[in-house]
Parts: structure tokens; C-alpha cells; sequence
């Protein structure tokens, strides 16, 4: 059974968004489930009996497994991490990872501001032990297998040692959630050769060399559509926030530009080309863990739908049911010994 709480107050769209995305995940996963959803209680009930008696009255059922947790504070997107943890942790994000933290609830899930929802997730579930920065993992369609690029804007400069770690907990998620056996590691570069890329990127691929991964080497962006390489099938992509971020936000581009292109030219509904391609479709996969902490928080982005944030606490429960985060600590921990002997974080 897994818990997970719900910002219901994080969004462009909030609170329907995240309301209607809880009822939809909850429609759909077993019945022993449950959501909390975290905000400004008046507001959420209000919202939540006007949906289940409208649009999803067919779910009205569900309802039993919806708890509303009062959170009176949103942070809004301008805020600033730093000032949002010190001057609203009554909010809706602080108060729902803290639920986390506490063990009331398995996982997180917000589409609010990322940066707060990094800082709380730090501060509240700390890191794992011999890591130094978390990394935000998505998954990106390919021709082959979906793959999990690391990090995609966590943090904008990245150490050499830093892309071996999320190297490291990258392969533990693509084994624990996307069922690879023996996830293969590629560093993304300008080139594929050892020498090509700047010093970080190649020290890094010195270094994971040595890691005891299966690594691949550098693979560069065109690889990452045809899911493989020259060395093979391609698992996990490795890079800083910096160039990942970018990467991500051309990739969600690619499917609303195509599905407009052939629905112009095949003078077709768009909506059938849309069904055609809704492995191109972000809403598809609803969020992205961040990787690295000691608990399940999901961030969805900003304009996240109702569909996206159903999708976003499915990935909350398989993280949970997964055993994703303590296997993470067990494989950082056999592979770094030295630093959990000294409690390194």
C-alpha cells in the first residue's frame, strides 16, 4: 500500500490539476492506495466535491481514500527557495515533503516551484550518504527503449565525481523502475571520442572507466532519440543541469511541432497524430524524481495537466513499492564504503 501526498496547490493549473490528477491515479490504481492532498483545506474540498460530483462522478467512489492535510501557505512560482522554506513552512510543498520525512506519507508529488521543491526535499529527506547534489531524472522517448537523462536542471555546473554519482543512482532507477537488468551508461559529449568534451566530461569518463558500471562512453545528443549507440542500447544518459535542461525542454518541443506538421500536411485531425505519438507526449510520463534523496519527491512541471499529475503519482508508487530510494543507499554504499563509514553527505 502506498500513501502519497499531493501539492495541491502547486501548478499553473491549481487546484483542479492536481485534484483531478489524484482522482484519475486513484481511479486507476488498486484499491488499497491512497492520497493526501496537501493545501488550504477549504479550497481543496470545495474543488474535490465539485469534480467528483461533476466530470468524474463515475469515480465519486474514491473518495474514501482522499485525506485532505490543512497547508494554509503556497509558495508561488517567483518565490525564492530560500525565502520560501524560512517564511512559509506552513505551505503546501513544505508541509507535504515534511509528511515524507515523517513517514506519514510514501511520496511527493508537486508541479509547483522546482527550485523550492529541491531545496525542501534536501533539507527535510537530506541526501544519501556520499553523495553531494541530487539530480532530476526524466525519462525521454526513444526509437528503442525509453532512456533516463541525469540531471536536467538540478544543477547547472557539475563536478566530474558528481556525473559518476548520478551515474550511479541513474542505473539503480532504470534497473528498480524501467526493469533493466544491466543498465547501460552513456556520458553525453560533443563527440564520442574519450578526449571530447570539456574537463569535467572527461575526467568523468576516466572515472567511470574505473566505476564498475556498464558504461558505454560518450554518446552525443543524436544518439539519445535512436535509444543506442555504436556500443549499444543506451539506458541512462548522464550530463550537467545546464546542457540537460536545455536538452529537455528542445525534446518536449519535438511532439506538438510534428503532430502540427503531418496533421498540415496529411490534412488530418491532430488529435489522431497525437494518439499516434503519445510516447512524445510529456503529460506520458507526469514526473521526475529526484534522485539522490532519502525519499520519494516528484517534481511535474509547471503547467502539468490533470493527466500528467495521475501519471506523476503513478511514479510515486513504483519508486515507493520499487524500493527504489533504499536501494540506492545500498548500491552508494557498496560502492562507496569510505564515505558512509564517515557519514559523508
Amino acid at each position: 500500500m502506498a500513501r502519497i501526498a499531493v501539492d495541491a496547490m502547486g501548478g499553473d493549473f491549481a487546484p483542479r490539476a492536481p485534484i483531478a490528477g489524484a482522482i484519475q491515479a486513484l481511479g486507476a490504481l488498486a484499491p488499497e492506495h491512497h492520497v493526501e492532498l496537501v493545501g488550504q483545506s477549504a479550497v481543496i474540498e470545495a474543488e474535490l466535491d465539485a469534480l467528483l460530483r461533476g466530470e468524474f462522478a463515475e469515480l465519486a467512489g474514491v473518495r474514501g481514500r482522499i485525506s485532505i492535510v490543512e497547508a494554509p501557505d503556497v509558495i508561488a512560482m517567483t518565490d525564492k527557495p530560500s525565502v520560501a522554506l524560512r517564511g512559509k513552512t506552513n505551505s503546501s510543498m513544505v508541509q507535504g515533503i515534511k509528511r515524507v520525512a515523517d513517514g506519514h506519507a510514501h511520496g511527493f508529488v508537486s508541479a509547483g516551484n522546482t527550485g523550492a521543491q529541491m531545496a525542501a526535499s534536501l533539507v527535510l529527506l537530506k541526501l544519501h550518504a556520499g553523495l553531494t547534489r541530487p539530480a532530476i531524472g526524466t525519462i525521454f522517448p526513444t526509437k528503442r527503449n525509453p532512456v533516463l537523462v541525469l540531471d536536467v536542471g538540478a544543477n547547472v555546473d557539475c563536478a566530474a565525481e558528481e556525473l559518476v554519482q548520478f551515474a550511479r543512482i541513474g542505473t539503480v532507477y532504470a534497473h528498480a523502475l524501467l526493469g533493466r537488468d544491466r543498465p547501460a551508461v552513456g556520458l553525453l559529449s560533443i563527440g564520442e571520442e574519450p578526449e571530447k568534451g570539456n574537463q569535467a566530461v572527461k575526467e568523468a569518463h576516466q572515472r567511470l572507466l574505473g566505476a564498475g558500471l556498464h558504461f558505454l562512453g560518450n554518446v552525443e545528443g543524436r544518439d539519445i532519440p535512436q535509444g543506442e549507440c555504436d556500443r549499444g542500447a543506451i539506458d541512462v544518459v548522464v550530463c550537467d543541469g545546464f546542457t540537460g535542461n536545455i536538452l529537455l525542454k528542445f525534446m518536449e518541443s519535438i511532439g506538438p511541432m510534428l503532430i502540427g506538421l503531418v496533421s498540415q500536411v496529411a490534412n488530418l485531425d491532430p488529435r489522431q497524430i497525437a494518439g499516434s505519438l503519445k510516447q512524445l507526449d510529456v503529460d506520458e510520463y507526469g514526473g521526475a524524481p529526484l534522485l539522490g534523496v532519502r525519499g520519494v519527491s516528484i517534481i511535474s512541471h509547471g503547467k502539468s495537466s490533470p493527466r500528467a499529475i495521475k501519471n506523476a503519482i503513478h511514479v510515486a508508487v513504483r519508486a515507493y513499492e520499487s524500493g527504489m530510494t533504499d536501494e540506492i543507499g545500498r548500491r552508494l554504499a557498496e560502492s562507496m564504503p569510505q564515505a558512509t563509514a564517515s557519514g559523508t553527505v
